[in-house]
């Protein structure tokens, strides 16, 4: 859950409002509102057009991007901001961007028509003719966002226990989220999936529930749990959904959950876990990989203080602590949120232990700037929180209230609404496919000593190349992009997310 939501909610977007009806997207007035559909077919880009530079711009509240082609020209010498290329400047490749069809998304979504919802799918996940999301996250049992009450694979009574997992069953997961994963699959092939738990069942915890308490520091609870997120994995993997990374805890540092699932994992014990699970997966052959920490950049002070309160070590260096222990052989990386810091923290993790990747795994109320800095230090994924979620910011258990969907989708009108969140997943699910590599681009600023310009660049697999730039300015920026010996000139109102792409095969 957002812990910083209380200042990221103060952020109101305007939107696109779309009302989808018989299976099609016909445009509706609304605040912001548009009068087209959200998302342009985005055209296979043949060598021989790589004479112009595809534009593809969106001011904050546009309801449709702007779709247009730059000319090449011989870089000017008295551009007052130019991006720079150096494509043999290499760092991450990008696994994708997205968000979480959680059990709140998967309900609302289902209250559309199927032909409608279909429609509605296309736009979020087909790479051509919508955003081509291409990284998703999903809980493991419940989240915050789920319908009517927590739940994990295998409740059993008070007092019981299940270290074999013999009652296991994700019979909850088939009715809605698995249908909709697997659609989201078939629209891009190319879709990764990392999944994460808000609690392990109630049976081995302290708290006896998934709500507060901590894991039972305990070998056969250790073993247990390792078995439990295998079974998940093998489940998902029987039901036609590849599970491509694992977490086994979200925000384990946040400890005042008293309405939602959420355990305090300290990091020795989160290394206990690893130990056990990395080896299970082995030997079930399972390929899925284990991420740590999945929190923030960096500590929240309310967390802190809770730690304090409950005479513990806060643990400000958890991910640093956690890959230096055993454990860290079977982490392939680190997940963060975005809720508390800054991504600049990215990069220093990444120098002390370079052979581990950086995820970015929630950011609920990001935007362009956000997904940009995180890229810019050697983030793989940008993932939104809620894909979907109603008018009421919901439904949901506890915790954040005022959170936002990628889409809002209308529980009493079926009005769908595709919010800032939207476009700002699409500046780059739609032209940075995953595989892509980041590469340099310097911002020079000719004017003075900083540039309200943000940039980040990449190369794609087709040979394209893909340039993401932002106008933090409340004023209209010029700019010039130069590539190699060609350089091109553009234009950004205040606000402005703009992709580029040119070249490819």
């Amino acid at each position: 859950m957002p812990r910083l939501r209380r200042v990221l909610c103060s952020m109101t977007a305007a939107a696109a409002v779309v009302t989808v009806a018989a299976g099609s997207a016909t445009a509706a007035s609304g605040p912001g509102a548009g009068s087209v559909a959200p998302a342009a077919e985005a055209p296979a880009v043949p060598a021989a057009v790589s004479q112009t530079v595809r534009e593809w711009l969106t001011n904050p509240g546009d309801a449709t991007p702007v779709d247009a082609q730059l000319p090449w020209q011989t870089p000017a010498a008295d551009a007052p901001t130019t991006i720079r290329l150096d494509p043999d400047v290499k760092f991450q490749t990008v696994s994708g961007f997205g968000a979480a069809i959680t059990d709140s998304s998967a309900h609302v979504l289902y209250g559309l028509a199927p032909k409608d919802r279909d429609e509605v799918m296309k736009n979020l996940f087909d790479p051509r003719a919508g955003a081509g999301i291409s990284f998703l996250r999903q809980p493991i049992g419940a989240s915050d966002f789920a319908v009517g009450q927590d739940y994990s694979y295998d409740d059993l009574p008070a007092g019981q226990t299940d270290y074999a997992m013999k009652h296991f069953s994700i019979a909850h997961d088939e009715a809605q989220i698995l249908p909709l994963v697997r659609q989201a699959k078939k629209l891009n092939p190319k879709l990764q999936i990392v999944a994460s738990p808000w609690s392990m069942p109630g049976w081995m915890k302290t708290s006896g529930s998934m709500i507060d308490g901590k894991l039972i520091d305990s070998p056969q609870i250790y073993r247990a749990y390792a078995l439990y997120l295998v079974k998940f994995v093998q489940a998902y993997q029987r039901a036609g959904v590849h599970v491509d990374y694992l977490t086994v805890q979200n925000e384990p540092q946040a400890l005042e959950r008293n309405n939602y699932p959420g355990t305090d994992l300290p990091w020795q014990q989160e290394a206990k876990v690893v130990e056990a699970l990395g080896p299970a997966l082995r030997e079930a052959h399972l390929d899925t990989k284990i991420l740590g920490f999945d929190h923030n950049w960096t500590e929240h002070p309310g967390d802190i203080a809770s730690h304090q309160r409950a005479g513990e070590d806060p643990q400000p260096e958890y991910p640093y602590d956690l890959l230096s222990t055993p454990a860290g052989k079977w982490l392939a990386g680190t997940a963060y949120h975005c809720y508390y810091g800054s991504p600049d923290a990215q990069t220093p993790l990444k120098a002390s232990f370079g052979g581990k990747d950086i995820f970015m795994t929630e950011c609920e109320g990001g935007d362009s700037s956000t997904i940009i800095g995180v890229m810019k230090n050697w983030g793989r994924s940008s993932i939104d929180w809620n894909l979907a979620l109603d008018e009421n910011h919901g439904p949901h258990l506890g915790g954040c209230g005022t959170c936002n969907g990628t889409i809002t989708v209308n529980s009493q009108t079926k009005a769908v609404t595709y919010n800032d969140q939207y476009r700002d997943i699409e500046h780059f699910s739609k032209f940075v496919p995953p595989g892509a590599v980041h590469i340099a681009a310097s911002v020079v600023y000719t004017s003075g000593s900083s540039t309200p310009i943000e940039a980040v660049a990449f190369t794609n697999p087709a040979r394209s190349t893909t340039v993401v730039a932002l106008n933090t300015a409340k004023t209209q920026q010029k700019f010039t992009v130069v590539s190699g010996d060609r350089s091109f000139d553009a234009t950004a109102g205040p606000g402005a997310t703009v992709t580029f792409q040119w070249g490819g095969r």
